[in-house]
């Protein structure tokens, strides 16, 4: 077949543009490529789980079908009287299973403080953690989340939480458990403070998972009377980090968290050379909780590949 100079070029530039438009896309595609996974924390849902307009059974579904994610995060006062029940946990396991779900993490409250200075009720407070070390490896978890908090000075609190958690780390790590220390208020809060425990403590399989919008020490009146430094604190706890809470409240017009600079905090998240979870942490009272998870997964699927 026989080509005129005029079909050649006619050929060659289509030929040229599909290629440029593929590149392009390819460039596109790989920009917005994130380089963390993203998960839902079942609090964002907590005020519908209270009213018992959903269960813990549904999170699974909700996740998927609601918001597209497909790693969650338990809270484990939405099934409390459930860790040694297996009949409940196969059936979430299935609903799991039926969504294509990854199950993460459990945060665990209301077992006890590792760093009451009493040590029979820090020991009670490790043994009632034992459970939810073995539902997390039964339902496929990697880690629970606990609370590091006592009564004390904090030069106190910190010999006794490093003693909890070394004993709860070195059960966990018998089922290839992480025990991870998030900052909750009081001590914790305070990143020097955290990350002064973590190097004490300095188990492979004991860490933190630092909350972006948690770094309130004490409170007074409802507010917050005495705060850390959030870029500080997290910088501070990412060496020792399993995980990440994206804490979220209030969003501006252009959808940017507006009491944490996302830009700046996960270029933090990203320099200590994260590449986990980064969980999806509603609290605000403005938008749904439902609105503010996809707003929250929006700002981090914006801002993420950017940093």
């Amino acid at each position: 077949m026989n080509f005129s100079r005029r079909d050649f070029l006619k050929h060659a530039g289509a030929a040229a543009l599909a290629a440029t438009t593929i590149t392009d896309l390819l460039a596109e595609s790989a920009a917005k490529k994130l380089w963390f996974d993203i998960s839902l924390a079942e609090w964002s849902l907590h005020k519908e789980l209270n009213s018992k307009k959903i269960t813990n059974l549904d999170f699974p579904e909700i996740a998927r079908k609601e918001f597209d994610i497909s790693i969650v995060e338990y809270v484990n006062q939405f099934f409390k009287d459930k860790a040694e029940d297996k009949t409940y946990l196969n059936d979430l396991l299935k609903r799991c299973k039926d969504n294509g779900i990854k199950n993460h993490l459990i945060m665990i409250d209301g077992e006890g403080g590792l760093g009451e200075l009493d040590a029979a009720v820090r020991n009670k407070a490790i043994e009632n953690h034992y459970k939810w070390v073995e539902a997390a490896k039964y339902l496929g978890c990697k880690t629970i989340r606990v609370n590091a908090y006592g009564r004390g000075s904090n030069d106190e609190v910190a010999k006794a939480a490093i003693e909890g958690l070394s004993k709860l780390g070195e059960f966990a790590s018998k089922t290839g458990i992480n025990v991870i220390v998030e900052n909750h208020g009081g001590s914790s809060s305070n990143g020097q403070w955290l990350s002064g425990v973590m190097k004490q403590v300095n188990m492979k399989n004991v860490g933190t998972l630092p909350d972006f919008g948690n770094f309130c020490i004490t409170r007074k009146d409802g507010g917050c009377a005495e705060s850390y430094d959030r870029y500080q604190g997290t910088k501070e706890l990412m060496p020792f980090a399993k995980g990440v809470s994206a804490k979220t409240y209030d969003f501006d017009e252009k959808g940017n968290c507006i009491e944490t600079d996302y830009n700046k905090i996960l270029k933090i998240v990203k320099d200590s050379g994260f590449k986990g979870i980064a969980g999806i942490e509603y609290e605000g009272s403005k938008l749904s909780e439902r609105e503010g998870i996809k707003a929250t997964k929006a700002l981090l699927e914006r801002v993420g590949p950017l940093v």
